[in-house]
C-alpha cells in the first residue's frame, strides 16, 4: 500500500475529470451561446465546431503530448497542459464571436487530450503490472464520469444569473468557463505536491506522425462543415478537403509503419482484432455524442425545454449509460468479449430505432444508453488482452483516441446530412411579418409558419436517429469479427478469480 502513490493517482484522475467535463459541458449551452454570439436558431450547423474544435484539438494532441511526458517528464507536462487549459478557459468566456469561442475551446481540447495519456503514464510509472490494471480502470472511470456529468454540470452552472463586471460576462454560460480557472490552479498545487518529479529523457518524439494526424482530423473536419446548407450536404471545399484529409491519413499510417519512432507502436500485435476493437469504439463513439448533442437540441427547440429540462431529459440516457457499464464488465468476465459488444449494439440499435420516433422518450433513452454502456468494458478489455502488458497504458488511450475520432468525425458527418435536411424541408418557408396585416391574421400566419419549422425539426431528428441506428449496425457487424488471444478466454478469467 502507497498512500503517495494513490493521492498522485487521485490528482490525475480528477484532472482527466475536469478536462472530460469540458468535452461534454456545452452541450446543455450551445443555444445560449449561438444566440449571445449572433446565431440565429435557424442556423444552428454554425456552432458545430463549438464542439469539434475541442474534440478536434483534444485527439489530435493525445498522442503526441504523452510522448512529451515520456521525454520531459509527467509533472512538467500536466502543469503546461494545466495552464493551457485555462487559457482557452479564458478566451472561452471572453468570447463575444463565434470564432474566439471556437478558438477557445480548440485551446480547452489540446490540453485536456493530453492529461488522459499522461496519466495513464504515470500509472505506468507508479504502479506494477500486476497491480496497474486496477489503477487504470480508475483513470477510465473518471473519463466516463466527465461523459455522463458534463452535461449536467453544465446546464446546473449556467443557471448563474448573467451579470458583469467591468464590462466582461460573468455569469450564465461564461461562469462555466470561469470557473475552469480556480479549478485548474487547485489542481496545479496539488500536482505539485503529490507527482513526483522525474528527470528528462534522451529520445525522439514523433513530431511528424502528430503533424499528420493533426492535419489529417482537421481537413476532414473541415470538409464536412457547410456553414450554408440551403443547397448541398457538403460546401464546394468539402470534397476537396476530404479527399485531401484521406490522403493524408493514408500518409500518417504510412510515416507510423516505417518510422523508427511512432505514435502507437504495434510491433508484435495482432492488429486485426486490435483494428477491430478500435472500430467499434469509433463507431459507438460517434453515436454517443450525436445523441447527446440532439436529444438536447430537441428538447430545446422542439420540446420547449430549457437548458437544464434538456439536461434532465438527456440523463435518462447518461445514467443508463454508466449503469449499463459495469453490467457489461460483468457480462464480459462470463461470456467474452465480442458476444457482449454485438449485444450490447443491438440493445442500442432498438433503442435508437425507438428514438427515432419518439425523440426524446426516456425508456428509449434508457433502452439506448444501456447498449451503449454495456459495450465500454469489453472494448477496453480486448483491446487490453490484445496487447502486452508494457503497452497497455497506450492500448487504453488508444480505445480513447479512436471514441474520441468517432465523436468527431461522427458529429460532423451526420450534423452535415441532418442541417441540410432542415434547410431543404423549409427552404420555401417565408416568415411571416406583422406589416399591413391586423394582428389575428398576423397571429395566423406564424402558428402556420411554426407548425412547418416544427415539422421539419422533427424530420431532421428522426432522421438523425436513424442514422445513429446504422452506425449501431455496422459496429455490430465489425465487433462480429474481433477475436481475442486463444487463451484468452473464459477459462482463463475463471482461473484468475
Amino acid at each position: 500500500m502507497n498512500p503517495r502513490r494513490n493521492v498522485a493517482l487521485g490528482v490525475g484522475g480528477t484532472a482527466v475529470l475536469l478536462a472530460a467535463l469540458d468535452a461534454y459541458v456545452v452541450v446543455t449551452v450551445l443555444i445560449g451561446i449561438a444566440q449571445d454570439v449572433g446565431v440565429p436558431i435557424n442556423r444552428l450547423e454554425r456552432v458545430t465546431p463549438v464542439v469539434t474544435g475541442f474534440l478536434l484539438g483534444y485527439v489530435a494532441a493525445m498522442p503526441l503530448l504523452g510522448q512529451l511526458s515520456d521525454r520531459y517528464g509527467r509533472r512538467p507536462l500536466i502543469h503546461a497542459c494545466l495552464a493551457c487549459f485555462a487559457l482557452g478557459s479564458v478566451l472561452t468566456a471572453l468570447a463575444a464571436s463565434l470564432p474566439m469561442v471556437v478558438a477557445g475551446r480548440t485551446v480547452q481540447g489540446v490540453a485536456g487530450g493530453a492529461l488522459l495519456p499522461i496519466t495513464m503514464a504515470l500509472v505506468g510509472d507508479l504502479w506494477k503490472d500486476d497491480e496497474r490494471p486496477v489503477a487504470l480502470g480508475a483513470v477510465g472511470a473518471a473519463q466516463e464520469l466527465g461523459s455522463a456529468l458534463g452535461p449536467l454540470y453544465g446546464a446546473v452552472v449556467a443557471l448563474l444569473p448573467a451579470f458583469s463586471l467591468l464590462g466582461v460576462d460573468l455569469g450564465g454560460w461564461h461562469a462555466i468557463f470561469w470557473l475552469n480557472v480556480p479549478l485548474a490552479a487547485l489542481a496545479a498545487v496539488a500536482v505539485q505536491r503529490t507527482v513526483p518529479a522525474s528527470e528528462a529523457r534522451t529520445g525522439r518524439v514523433d513530431v511528424a506522425g502528430g503533424a499528420l494526424l493533426a492535419v489529417a482530423l482537421g481537413l476532414l473536419v473541415a470538409g464536412l462543415y457547410n456553414p450554408d446548407p440551403a443547397k448541398a450536404v457538403l460546401p464546394a471545399w468539402g470534397p476537396p478537403l476530404i479527399g485531401a484529409g484521406l490522403l493524408v491519413a493514408a500518409a500518417f499510417v504510412w510515416w507510423e509503419i516505417r518510422s523508427p519512432v511512432r505514435l502507437l507502436d504495434l510491433t508484435g500485435v495482432p492488429k486485426g482484432p486490435l483494428l477491430a476493437t478500435l472500430g467499434v469504439s469509433f463507431l459507438s463513439g460517434a453515436a454517443l455524442l450525436v445523441t447527446m448533442v440532439f436529444v438536447q437540441l430537441a428538447s430545446q427547440t422542439l420540446f420547449g425545454a430549457d437548458a437544464l429540462g434538456g439536461a434532465l431529459t438527456l440523463a435518462w440516457f447518461l445514467g443508463a449509460l454508466v449503469a449499463g457499464a459495469p453490467a457489461g464488465g460483468l457480462l464480459t468476465r462470463r461470456y467474452g468479449e465480442p458476444p457482449v459488444m454485438v449485444a450490447g449494439l443491438v440493445v442500442a440499435t432498438a433503442g435508437f430505432w425507438l428514438l427515432s420516433g419518439s425523440l426524446t422518450g426516456p425508456l428509449d433513452l434508457v433502452v439506448a444508453g444501456s447498449g451503449l454502456g454495456v459495450v465500454i468494458a469489453p472494448v477496453s478489455s480486448a483491446a487490453l488482452r490484445v496487447m502486452p502488458a508494457a503497452q497497455h497504458g497506450v492500448a487504453s488511450a488508444a480505445v480513447v483516441v479512436a471514441r474520441m475520432m468517432g465523436m468527431l468525425i461522427g458529429i460532423a458527418a451526420v450534423s452535415a446530412w441532418g442541417f441540410y435536411r432542415f434547410q431543404s424541408l423549409t427552404a420555401d418557408l417565408d416568415t411571416p411579418l406583422p406589416l399591413g396585416v391586423d394582428p389575428a391574421t398576423y397571429a395566423g400566419r406564424l402558428a402556420a409558419y411554426t407548425a412547418k419549422v416544427q415539422a421539419a425539426l422533427r424530420v431532421e431528428y428522426t432522421e438523425m436517429f436513424v442514422a445513429t441506428a446504422a452506425l449501431c449496425v455496422l459496429g455490430a457487424a465489425v465487433a462480429l469479427v474481433v477475436r481475442v488471444p486463444a487463451g484468452a478466454g473464459r477459462g482463463e478469467r475463471a482461473s484468475r478469480t
